[in-house]
């Protein structure tokens, strides 16, 4: 969909006020549940007529749980332990560690998704984090044969294939070269893959946490390319092959290679993570993960797609007629919002911010729209002042619960003009047996009760 097809209401005289009503407060999402079957966890039930389908959420406290702290209460009139006493010594902990107080903020396995944890994915939990930037200790997993911590003194970069001079870099030697640093996404092309057919699971962290957004420091690969003496003139792609168990290989064109492409070995302002590719990767903007390929180890120069396993029979969209779409790896536009999501309870009526992320592979975000009735009006969020190129944007938008049934959602816009589509609309184009690439405006319905679940509109 364009952005001239749509039309968006601006923020209404009412909206300034809402800052100006009682908070209301969110309990936070059960980031644990205790053990659900499959059955269980993937359930999912329609609400009749209206075709919005439900999943199921997690318990909510009941509202006499959650009642205002008497003003009077001893936390704020008796002086709390930590300021009558001495405190942890510097560096207690060489390496920094969250609180105890947040440790159910994890990456989590789905539950039933794989049979095999070393070929499965962890999703982040987006429900949890603030700003664009995602903690390398939450930042999503997706690995084929398990996850290496591997000795960087014994790791090698081989460029071969249609270059003058085929070459094979250490990781001194890498490091010593001109550096570059830049924040962008990651989305698998599978995230929100279970949603293609109907609700599936319950919270943002599985339907949308195979996301992450870092900045990434390395040398740019045309510098490699360039070193190894590239043949222009016939060179049309790029073979990328990493070192793990599934000796993952995808191709990349030249175009891409040559612009955007950093050979990373630093995340977030340290070294990468072994979950996450260490001591190499690639970092290819706007294309699904599966392309930044982790422990990277060879690149070949080519004048054709090379049709890789994970090419021809895994990574492609199965389309209504029966055949498959190969090499769309650009991750379109799209959004979700965070707070209030699945699994939460809003436990007052007033004044509520709803916050979430977009994003988009063909660029910067233009504009987020958010919608508090289930598509039939929209109005414009605003975005943070950090909105860059082919990574995550934060969006606010100001509400005031009333205490009625809603769903809200958000829409996002690109620079391109590009715009987010209804569930229906990608599937009358995609169909419903897909499972890459799914785009589609999430939805998300609040009760009377302040509950808060996933749900699909149409």
């Amino acid at each position: 969909m364009r952005a001239e097809d749509i039309q968006c209401a601006a923020p209404g005289p009412d909206q300034p006020a809402a800052r100006n009503q009682t908070a209301g407060r969110v309990q936070r999402a059960p980031e644990a549940p205790r053990s659900p079957s499959r059955r269980q966890f993937f359930g999912g039930a329609a609400f009749g007529a209206a075709a919005v389908g439900s999943a199921l959420s997690g318990p909510a406290a009941s509202k006499a749980q959650a009642q205002p702290a008497p003003a009077g209460e001893r936390a704020i009139l008796e002086l709390p332990e930590h300021t009558k006493g001495l405190g942890q010594p510097v560096a207690a902990n060489g390496y920094g560690v969250p609180s105890k107080w947040e440790k159910n903020l994890q990456r989590r396995e789905s539950p039933g998704l794989t049979r095999v944890s070393a070929a499965s994915v962890s999703f982040t939990p987006l429900q949890g984090l603030f700003g664009i930037l995602t903690p390398n200790g939450l930042h999503f997993e997706r690995h084929h044969q398990g996850w290496w911590d591997v000795d960087p003194s014994g790791h090698r970069l081989m460029i071969n294939g249609l270059v003058r001079q085929p070459k094979v870099f250490t990781m001194d030697e890498l490091m010593r070269l001109p550096s570059t640093s830049r924040i962008h996404f990651i989305e698998c092309g599978a995230n929100t893959g279970m949603e293609w057919g109907n609700v599936a699971v319950p919270t943002v962290q599985y339907t949308h946490g195979m996301l992450s957004c870092c900045e990434f420091t390395g040398v740019k690969l045309s510098v490699l390319l360039e070193m190894a003496g590239i043949d222009l003139k016939k060179a049309r792609y790029i073979l990328a092959e990493g070192a793990d168990g599934s000796s993952m290989t995808r191709t990349i064109e030249l175009n891409a290679a040559m612009t955007d492409v950093i050979v990373a070995y630093a995340m977030n302002g340290e070294m990468l993570r072994p979950e996450n590719g260490y001591p190499l990767r690639l970092v290819v903007p706007g294309v699904q993960g599966v392309s930044w390929v982790k422990y990277l180890r060879r690149i070949e120069v080519g004048d054709q797609p090379y049709y890789t396993k994970d090419e021809v029979i895994h990574y492609v969209d199965l389309m209504p007629d029966g055949l498959h779409r190969q090499f769309t790896s650009i991750q379109e536009v799209k959004s979700v919002i965070t707070s209030p999501s699945g699994g939460q309870v809003l436990l007052d009526k007033g004044f509520y911010n709803v916050t979430g992320l977009a994003w988009s592979g063909r660029g910067k975000i233009r504009r987020v729209d958010v919608s508090v009735d289930g598509g039939k009006n929209w109005r414009a969020a605003r975005l943070d002042n950090l909105v860059l190129d082919r990574a995550l944007t934060r969006f606010n938008f100001d509400w005031v619960w009333d205490g009625k049934p809603a769903i809200v959602q958000s829409r996002a816009v690109d620079e391109t003009g590009h715009v987010q589509p209804k569930i229906n609309q990608l599937r009358a184009k995609r169909g419903t047996r897909s499972i890459y690439h799914n785009n589609a405006i999430q939805s998300w319905r609040i009760a009377e009760s302040g509950e808060v679940s996933n749900v699909q509109v149409y």
